[in-house]
């Protein structure tokens, strides 16, 4: 990936926010070298050191808030820690959800790598609204109130309607438009590719203090181009 691909949204002295694309990690693991990590493309980019305040996953798209120094990394960090930062998810749920809105609050215990909904976990809640139904799917919004590894994935999985494609919570299995549209016709010689082939989860919006101008911004992320594909095509073939 180029860095030319990251989407700035906004930076100052002493925060950059970036829009981040699918299928990249935000800091190196074990098989990942840093510069192709989003810490990495934003060190070169900017030419100075970054400081990680949180992060989503590989295959999550969306806002993604980075510090530039010391001082911010820890003002943001501690909103986070005190649960004074507002977060917006769109996710795209397989099955049909039935409930309007609802709340989530059902621990999660996190073991080394292994997350799981367990009595001896920490609290954690993530609040929901149903955006728009499919056939075999449901747009929701979610908002979740604490920040635990994998929350929104685990907790839709809970309800028994994982996300639409995650191959860890549920099925890893691309939407086609084949599978959506009746009267799909192949092309000939021509192999038909996924509307999307990964995790249907877009942190859509943010919300924080900014040291310097002492008030709250929210910052937003439109969807990305094969998420926004799927759903135009769901809402002309399968409602």
């Amino acid at each position: 990936m180029k860095k030319e691909t990251l989407e700035i949204i906004y930076q100052d002295d002493n925060i950059i926010v970036i829009n981040k694309p699918s299928g990249v990690l935000v800091i190196p693991d074990q098989h990942t070298n840093e510069n192709k990590t989003l810490v990495g493309m934003l060190k070169k980019q900017l030419n100075q050191k970054i400081w990680v305040v949180h992060r989503i996953d590989k295959d999550t798209t969306g806002i993604l808030v980075f510090a530039k120094n010391a001082e911010t990394h820890r003002f943001i960090s501690m909103q986070f820690e005190n649960s004074e930062i507002k977060k917006k998810y769109i996710a795209l749920l397989s099955g049909v959800l039935e409930d309007e809105e609802g709340v989530i609050d059902k621990p999660i215990l996190i073991s080394g790598r292994d997350v799981s909904i367990d009595e001896t976990g920490k609290k954690s809640v993530t609040n929901f609204k149903v955006i728009e139904r499919f056939k075999g799917y449901t747009l929701v919004e979610a908002q979740p109130q604490t920040g635990r590894r994998h929350q929104i994935r685990i907790h839709f999985w809970s309800l028994g309607h994982p996300l639409a494609i995650d191959a860890q919570y549920g099925g890893a299995e691309p939407i086609y438009l084949s599978s959506v549209k009746r009267k799909y016709k192949e092309k000939k010689g021509m192999e038909e590719k996924p509307l999307i082939n990964r995790l249907t989860l877009h942190a859509a919006a943010l919300t924080l203090t900014v040291a310097d101008k002492n008030e709250k911004m929210t910052f937003e992320a439109a969807l990305p181009k094969d998420f926004e594909l799927t759903l135009k095509q769901l809402r002309k073939y399968y409602k």
